[in-house]
């Protein structure tokens, strides 16, 4: 899912807007830490509403839907298997807004009891562990809409709109169902009885349309996948059908339907065209496309963004990071669903990491680097443990910042530890892993999947991304001695600040040492709040860069980058990278004086010669300094610029390139 008024990136500006290590000691959480993280999260688990007694293995949904009168008419056949022995009652989730006429077994009404929503159920025997039985529920109502809009009564141009968006809690205000993600129906089947005048699309094949003879027709889907409660969905209006194909065979196809309102269709057309190449791009990095025996769709609703029914995404706009972000659903929300909701950035994470991943594939790396960036910017803001610790308050559950940037971001970090190749080959095993898909995961799921295509552990990353709070904080002093042959020894001093939980990060980090020699990248790892670290590089060292690809969410400072021996000449450095987007470093040495200090100033031009940034304006003692250009989130035009230093009676110019 995905509300849009709070996803506007950088990239979109843009469009319409190495492997990090492999070799090092990664086993560096002590097990006893990983068991007493894992206990207390076991411990203070919130339970969840759903009867446990029973396991659900079908829903079937018979809905008569007017509008003016708002109303729904439903017959609910649900079938379980108890999971204990002597099982004699159990209950399903429902809202008392929906009043109960009767509940069958067997074609003979049972006794039952429906309060504080929950519909107690009582049976005529008793079932052992295993045993399946199926309930018919004779319900009516005008149905709730709790968290993001669960069942809407709405409209679009005059026309009637009505549609569902039941997660996280909402299923159970327009139908009886067991309300937890983990317990997901082999199949469902859902009917829906609508004025003739409009189009009801949902889950799975739609199997046929039926006039009834009286000015409505009923529209039959059948969907033949496993699905949680809240993936189950209807969409009515009086829309235009557009079908693409996705070919994913040079013999088969899969159909892609899209619902579309008239008198937008026009204009979502160029985007829903793209489609089936986002649905290639996907099947390439995360394996096929899960639904391939019925369909993907998409239906317009009347919310504010985007969520992932399952084969009918519903959708109220139609941008290229919002089609993507829920199309990756399908394989993660959908075909693997968090088993609680305190794992949601299995869900968000993973699909926002796909906006990125999809506009990288169509628009090359500079563009996924743009989408990461904007992800950082606002995982910085996160607040508590990506764990969701509070699930009985909505917003806590899809905090923007924690479940969506920072879930993205933790996925960007993890490949730049084990590398693309094994990323990718994770993310296809952990689609394809038999205990998740087409089921429930936890985040304990896929670290052991990360684990075992790593072929390390990898714990330290998952307590203290997952379960641990903020990011890490770097101080760097470095300095350099010559050995021989142009030989140099780098001493790096790298310190963090101290954190709540975990105290200190462990991460493998870039260092990238430009030299007289040319550019040396190592990786070292860090895991000690405060250690030294020294490695040999050829030629002069002049300056670093910390995680020059930015593999890592972070605050760095590079406290003194400067010689033993002070700079004797006044340099100033090409820029690096060059051509760069979005940002470069420039790099300058003041040498002794007797003085001790020198007034500098360095000054970005345009081609024109007027000023575009003032970046150093100040009197500073001999060494050599690292400036950021563009200082904030400056938005220049691609070109070439003008940086210039004076320095006393020193005075130095160079060119830059900017490219968009």
């Amino acid at each position: 899912m995905k509300k849009t008024s709070i996803y506007y990136y950088l990239l979109i500006a843009l469009f319409f807007a190495p492997n990090c290590f492999s070799q090092l000691n990664k086993r560096n959480l002590v097990n006893a830490e990983k068991y007493q993280l894992q206990k207390f999260y076991k411990i203070n688990k919130i339970l969840y509403p759903g009867d446990s007694s029973i396991n659900i293995t079908y829903y079937g949904l018979n809905l008569n839907i007017t509008y003016s009168p708002n109303y729904l008419k439903g017959i609910a056949t649900i079938n379980a298997k108890s999971t204990e022995n002597g099982l004699t009652n159990f209950f399903l989730d429902l809202q008392d807004t929906m009043h109960v006429d009767s509940v069958l077994l067997n074609s003979s009404q049972i006794y039952f009891k429906h309060s504080l929503a929950k519909l107690e159920i009582a049976l005529p025997r008793s079932y052992n562990i295993g045993e399946q039985f199926s309930v018919v529920i004779y319900y009516q109502g005008i149905p709730g809409s709790s968290g993001f809009g669960s069942f809407e009564f709405s409209s679009h141009n005059n026309a009637p709109a009505i549609w569902s968006l039941s997660e996280p809690y909402g299923a159970s205000d327009w139908f009886p169902c067991k309300d937890t993600p983990a317990d997901k129906a082999d199949s469902s089947d859902v009917w829906v009885t609508c004025s003739n005048s409009l189009t009801a699309a949902s889950n799975g094949t739609l199997q046929a349309v039926v006039d009834n003879g009286d000015g409505t027709h009923t529209f039959k889907w059948k969907n033949i996948y496993p699905i949680a409660q809240y993936l189950i969905s209807i969409a009515i209006s009086n829309y235009t059908v557009y079908t693409t194909y996705y070919h994913y065979a040079p013999s088969d196809s899969m159909p892609i339907v899209f619902y579309i309102y008239p008198e937008d269709y026009n204009i979502a057309k160029p985007y829903l065209d793209k489609v089936a190449n986002m649905i290639a791009i996907f099947s390439k990095f995360y394996g096929p496309y899960p639904f391939l025996k019925e369909k993907y769709g998409e239906a317009q609703f009347g919310w504010g963004g985007g969520m992932e029914h399952q084969t009918m995404t519903s959708l109220g706009g139609f941008d290229e990071d919002l089609e993507a972000h829920e199309l990756a659903h399908q394989w993660y929300g959908d075909k693997i669903t968090c088993a609680d909701w305190q794992d949601i950035w299995l869900n968000e994470g993973f699909a926002s990491f796909s906006e990125a991943v999809y506009f990288g594939a169509v628009s090359g790396l500079n563009s996924y680097n743009l989408m990461m960036n904007s992800f950082m910017d606002n995982a910085k803001n996160a607040v508590g443990s990506i764990y969701v610790q509070n699930i009985s308050n909505v917003n806590s559950i899809f905090d923007y910042d924690r479940s969506y940037a920072k879930g993205a971001v933790v996925l960007h970090m993890l490949k730049g530890i084990m590398g693309d190749s094994l990323f990718y080959q994770l993310m296809k095993t952990y689609a394809s892993d038999p205990k998740v898909a087409y089921g429930a995961a936890t985040t304990a799921n896929f670290e052991a999947d990360a684990e075992k295509v790593y072929g390390s552990s990898l714990s330290y990353f998952f307590n203290e991304w997952i379960y641990g709070e903020n990011y890490p904080h770097y101080s760097v002093s470095w300095n350099y001695n010559f050995i021989s042959n142009n030989i140099y020894s780098v001493n790096l001093n790298l310190s963090q600040t101290t954190n709540t939980n975990p105290a200190f990060f462990t991460m493998p980090i870039q260092i990238q040492v430009k030299t007289s020699a040319g550019d040396t990248l190592v990786t070292i790892f860090n895991n000690r709040q405060n250690q030294l670290i020294s490695f040999n590089v050829k030629g002069t060292p002049q300056y670093i860069n910390f995680d020059p690809n930015n593999l890592i969410l972070k605050d760095i400072s590079i406290i003194d980058s400067i010689d033993l021996t002070k700079p004797q000449t006044f340099t100033l450095y090409q820029n690096y990278p060059n051509p760069f987007n979005p940002s470069t470093t420039i790099n300058y040495s003041i040498p002794v004086n007797s003085k001790g200090f020198i007034q500098v100033k360095l000054i970005v031009y345009d081609e024109l010669g007027n000023i575009v940034a003032r970046l150093v304006d100040k009197a500073e003692p001999a060494g050599t300094y690292s400036v950021k250009f563009p200082p904030g989130n400056k938005h220049l035009a691609s070109g070439v610029y003008y940086y210039q230093i004076i320095a006393g009676d020193n005075i130095q110019t160079k060119n830059m390139v900017l490219l968009k």
